[in-house]
């Protein structure tokens, strides 16, 4: 272990869900009706790296576009997010696009990498500990759509900037969504900021080539979701039987994924009889897609307000910068005051 690897495990914040959480989550999903997982358990350490691969894939335009936006405009979004910002992101994975941020930030009194896949948030958290030595990293391992408390710090930061790239928020159903981001508004805190990624609205052969892409390696990282509760629960589903299905739910607005059961089987899990049916199908993903305009309003109802947007010249992404409202994280009921917290 690296002096630096020392230095990150000293500061490692882990609150990674249980195994049993895990049990609870999947029993529970697979026992509805249609049968659904949540998104957030694609991400093991085999689907980490099988999604890094996929933003490399020419099919796959959010990365990138969202990538060359703040590059472009990196220096007007480090001026807005000002001096001695603490800088918290959520589902930090691999920390890529943080660095266009922190190269041009000034004097940032720290990061905090949060994110559900523990092995794969220390090996990016001591990594980017060694290019940015001067800089503190507090890395937090625990699923982030639960309540969570920021690490202490030896003084206060100027404020508290949350960063949400790769239109993660799609993940969420918009009610969910709202629930999130006023979530966060209440971590932030008055005068705190949010720097956000949300993928735009467009036509439906764009957004479906990028969730089935030719070389299947989408395809792999949903399947790796079964492979990953087989190993965990020494369950025998056979995943060979199931093929990945992704398409753009107009209606909905919103990119589906499903694993689509091709053979009739049943498995035990936790004391549980569950049975697949042949054609059945497993959601594991919604992935929505806003205009600016309809995202500004689903923030607003959530404690935000929008300062600044930044889009492609294709109109294929959006990062938005929206500061706490200035009313505090709670929501204005038709422009009077605002209303307070449930107790």
């Amino acid at each position: 272990m690296k002096p630096d690897d020392h230095a990150i495990a000293g500061n490692f914040h882990d609150f990674e869900p249980s195994l049993d959480a895990f049990r609870r989550e999947v029993v529970r999903g697979l026992s509805e009706r249609p049968k659904r997982i949540a998104p957030k358990f694609l991400y093991d350490e085999t689907g980490c790296k099988l999604f890094d691969e996929i933003c490399r894939l020419d099919e796959y335009y959010p990365t990138r576009t969202e990538t060359s936006i703040l590059r472009e405009n990196a220096a007007e979004i480090c001026a807005a997010l000002g001096p001695g910002c603490r800088l918290v992101e959520f589902g930090s994975g691999s920390s890529t696009k943080t660095r266009i941020l922190l190269d041009r930030l000034s004097s940032p009194a720290a990061y905090v990498p949060v994110d559900i896949a523990r092995e794969h948030l220390l090996r990016s958290s001591a990594s980017l500990s060694r290019v940015y030595p001067g800089l503190s990293v507090l890395p937090v391992c625990v699923d982030y759509t639960a309540d969570f408390s920021l690490p202490r710090m030896p003084s206060a930061p100027r404020r508290t900037v949350a960063f949400f790239p790769g239109s993660t928020i799609g993940n969420l159903e918009p009610a969910e969504a709202e629930h999130f981001l006023r979530r966060v508004a209440a971590l932030c805190g008055q005068g705190g900021a949010l720097l956000i990624g949300v993928d735009l609205k467009k036509d439906r052969r764009t957004l479906e080539r990028a969730y089935n892409d030719a070389r299947g390696v989408t395809a792999a990282f949903n399947l790796n979701l079964l492979t990953r509760i087989n190993r965990a629960f020494g369950v025998s589903i056979r995943s060979e039987s199931f093929r990945h299905h992704a398409f753009y739910n107009e209606a909905f607005g919103r990119i589906e994924m499903h694993l689509v059961n091709g053979a009739e089987q049943t498995v035990q899990l936790d004391g549980a009889e569950i049975a697949f049916g042949r054609g059945e199908s497993i959601g594991t993903e919604h992935s929505y897609k806003y205009s600016v305009e309809d995202f500004e309003k689903l923030a607003a109802r959530s404690g935000w307000t929008l300062e600044s947007f930044w889009v492609d010249a294709g109109r294929l992404f959006s990062v938005l910068y929206l500061v706490v409202d200035r009313y505090g994280a709670w929501p204005r009921v038709n422009g009077g005051d605002p209303v307070s917290p449930a107790r």
